[in-house]
């Protein structure tokens, strides 16, 4: 799990935008791969899959106005969780300062 202020601070909606248009080609450009991302929001959570290399949801962030917290859902995975992990709390970092 890891928190990241919400400096900006980003809604949940907004950050759902930001991921749906801005997250697959920055991770995509970081591990040099195409992975195919999808994503589900409901009310101040969002859920990330990588439906070719996980089954079911990878990351969820939780949304407040003063901080967005990741959590790993696929942490028995055989893919490195960590590194979509890392990546992501990098992106949202960007986004949120």
């Amino acid at each position: 799990m890891a928190t990241i202020r919400n400096i900006q601070p980003l809604s949940a909606e907004k950050l759902f935008d930001v991921l749906k248009t801005d997250f697959a080609a920055y991770i995509n450009q970081k591990l040099g791969s195409n992975l195919a991302i999808e994503y589900a929001h409901v009310f101040d959570e969002i859920n990330l899959s990588f439906p070719e290399v996980i089954a079911g949801p990878a990351l969820n962030i939780t949304v407040t106005e003063d901080e967005l917290t990741v959590i790993v859902l696929a942490g028995e995975s055989d893919y490195n969780t960590d590194l979509l992990e890392e990546h992501l709390i990098s992106f949202l970092e960007q986004q949120a300062s």
